[in-house]
């Protein structure tokens, strides 16, 4: 059975999975769609899978794709991230606000990005192995990045946890400013 919890933004959802574990180790389901779907209420179809690997003090995000909008279900198999959700919708009456989750791969927490979100993370852990099945594929001409520091959403990193300042892509370091970022309806 999975645990559902909403949270603050309550389309965003943190999902537990049932863990068995013994002196052997532990077994969870990480993927069971009708089971997924009953628990969520959601119907989703995902055609892509990803992996990444990042090293401490990595942080990718914000990322969105205003066309083919992208829902994500996100987990960490190793290591420790602080992960970050934005509304991006402008019906939204939470329009600019954000909310975030720590992930691990002690605590097997998913966390369900519905499209219409800016998504990112930074690692807390030596390195951290992020997967993510998406609902439809990547897009790169479609693609957006809202500046993770941007002060008008004053998202919270944990950045006294790192030794040095995060680590950006060349993308990340250049996204775009909340006055400048397109919106979905």
């Amino acid at each position: 059975m999975l645990k559902v919890t909403p949270m603050r933004l309550p389309e965003v959802l943190i999902i537990e999975p049932k863990v068995f574990g013994d002196e052997r180790g532990f077994f969870l389901e990480s993927w069971n769609q009708r089971r997924f779907d009953e628990c969520t209420g959601l119907q989703t179809d995902f055609v892509q899978d990803n992996h990444s690997r990042s090293a401490c003090g990595v942080l990718r995000g914000m990322h969105y794709q205003i066309h083919q909008p992208q829902g994500k279900l996100v987990r960490v198999v190793a290591g420790h991230v602080f992960d970050v959700v934005v509304d991006m919708r402008r019906s939204s009456p939470r329009l600019g606000q954000w909310d975030a989750v720590e992930l691990s791969a002690a605590n097997h927490r998913q966390l369900w990005v519905p499209p219409g979100f800016a998504h990112g993370f930074v690692v807390l852990s030596q390195q951290a192995d992020f997967l993510y099945k998406t609902t439809d594929y990547y897009a790169p001409e479609h693609e957006r990045t809202l500046a993770w520091n941007d002060p008008h959403v004053g998202i919270e990193w944990p950045l006294h946890e790192l030794t040095q300042p995060p680590a950006l892509s060349a993308k990340d370091a250049v996204g775009r400013a909340w006055a400048d970022c397109e919106f979905f309806d």
